[in-house]
């Protein structure tokens, strides 16, 4: 009976200590995600000072290409990371496309 416990406050313990590492991950993917959107910011302002489209097809090609590689590199499903990428670009191009009404107006 006590080494049931003992097992079970081990995996409790060693539960909490992955967690933990868990919750530092998500931060610091907050905090690439805010700097990445700091600079799709000044590349929305540059597009639209320049009059150049929100979206850049060839370039979210290659983008999707390149993390779908580095995701089969890194052992991690290459259509989770496509969907993740998908789902960053249509909100970069989202702000872009205001970026560029707001300099219409």
């Amino acid at each position: 009976m006590d080494e049931n416990r003992d097992d079970r406050t081990h995996a409790v313990e060693r539960l909490q200590e992955l967690r933990g590492s868990i919750d530092n991950i998500d931060a610091s993917l907050v905090h690439l995600l805010a700097e990445r959107f700091k600079l799709t910011e000044r590349v929305g302002e540059l597009k639209a000072d320049h009059g150049l489209p929100p979206a850049d097809e060839s370039r979210e090609a290659r983008q999707v290409a390149r993390l779908r590689e580095l995701a089969e590199e890194s052992h991690l499903d290459p259509e989770f990371a496509e969907k993740f990428l998908a789902f960053i670009v249509a909100e970069v191009i989202r702000r872009h496309e205001r970026i560029a009404e707001s300099r219409e107006s």
